[in-house]
């Protein structure tokens, strides 16, 4: 792909995203620690860390730290399929039962009885692997959705953070293709691949994805070797202060939630994201054609559009938006903004994010993408959703046009 522009100003680069790293760190509600990169199609361009991997300690963040990487997850769970779909083994429009029977179980809740309990009834189809990697198949997430929330609280359906395949059989939210809701999806697609593969997705990816792309540092178990470089999660209180919080996903999982479960480091992610800039071609190899590329990253949403996600559960989620105001539709991995950003993120672009205040672009026009880790909760945190801001518009104001 050719570039429109001539190139960074590197200089000009490091200076304001040093200044708005710190600028995080030294806010009125700040941020424990951050770390922060940009990349173009060769290599990364800027690198940055501040603060501390636990807000009480002394040990201050680095570059090789690692983080609980949740729904960045997600895009590398889509490239899996995509690989499938390329060999011929996975129809996208085929029910995803014919892969992972389980799917075709669940039925649609329209609503609680008088006693509580939940009422279902069959659903009119059975979700599609599209449909699942659009987040049209119909599930949801306990923290964006009230009636999940509610089966989570009265019927102790257990939250996707238990990483038990319990996690994954909640009920349908509606009929598949009826509109986008950003839930689970991207765990059922998990799902098909291990069926297809014959093996647990951590094993997938370190077989197809990682090595052709120098991944080392990225897992869905907690390695030992991870520990002490792991930054810290922490709540973000109703006075603006973080409490540390101890948490972890379970390790090893009973399941391999290709929607949310990965550990990793900023650095390797960056790698995943120059993959896509180099439509398929990684550092070591290929990890997808490229007429795969620029199929998966077109609509595949249609008409019906992203919205809002709504903060149900406060302590884990505020409500929040990329672009209010802006239209935004899916691709096969990736959201698309439809109109440019206020950032200057272009239309077409790519990006999402992580439920710890995570978030990544991917500018293939240009050539440039970048990702901003943090680990609070809950998401949308003002700091770190308004720095980050800063951070993807420096990018764009450093350019040589």
């Amino acid at each position: 792909m050719t570039s429109s522009v001539t190139g960074v100003d590197r200089g000009v680069l490091k200076r304001s995203d040093d200044a708005i790293l710190k600028s995080a760190v030294d806010a009125d509600m700040p941020v424990a620690g951050v770390v922060a990169m940009v990349t173009d199609r060769n290599g990364n361009i800027y690198e940055g860390a501040a603060g501390k991997r636990r807000i009480d300690g002394d040990a201050a963040i680095t570059t090789n730290d690692v983080f609980a990487l949740f729904s960045t997850t997600k895009a590398i769970t889509a490239t899996a399929a995509l690989q499938l779909v390329e060999e011929g083994a996975l129809d996208l429009d085929a029910p995803a039962s014919e892969y992972a029977p389980e799917i075709g179980e669940l039925q649609v809740i329209e609503g609680f009885g008088d006693d509580g309990a939940p009422q279902l009834r069959a659903p009119r189809s059975i979700p599609t692997t599209r449909q699942l990697l659009t987040h049209t198949g119909g599930f949801g997430y306990d923290f964006f959705d009230e009636v999940y929330s509610r089966l989570a609280d009265e019927q102790g359906q257990p939250s996707v953070i238990t990483a038990t395949k319990a996690a994954l059989t909640t009920p349908l939210l509606f009929d598949p293709g009826e509109r986008w809701q950003y839930g689970t999806n991207l765990d059922w697609v998990g799902q098909v691949v291990e069926r297809l593969r014959g093996k647990r997705l951590g094993e997938v990816f370190e077989e197809r994805i990682f090595p052709p792309l120098g991944i080392q540092n990225m897992s869905f178990v907690l390695r030992e070797d991870f520990r002490s470089r792991l930054a810290e999660m922490h709540a973000r209180n109703a006075d603006g202060t973080l409490t540390p919080m101890d948490f972890e996903l379970p390790t090893p999982p009973e399941v391999d939630f290709g929607g949310h479960g990965l550990y990793g480091t900023v650095g390797d992610y960056m790698r995943f994201i120059r993959m896509w800039l180099n439509d398929g071609a990684g550092e070591h190899g290929r990890v997808l054609k490229q007429e795969t590329v620029e199929m998966a990253v077109q609509n595949h949403l249609g008409d019906l559009p992203v919205t809002m996600l709504p903060g149900v559960i406060p302590s884990l989620s505020n409500d929040a938006e990329f672009f209010p105001g802006q239209s935004k539709s899916w691709s096969l991995p990736f959201m698309i903004n439809n109109e440019e950003a206020p950032t200057g993120r272009p239309a077409g672009a790519l990006g999402w994010a992580g439920l710890a205040n995570l978030f990544y672009w991917i500018d293939r026009e240009n050539g440039y993408g970048g990702f901003w880790a943090t680990q609070i909760l809950p998401f949308g945190d003002p700091t770190s959703f308004t720095k980050y801001m800063d951070f993807e518009t420096a990018l764009y104001r450093s350019l040589d046009h």
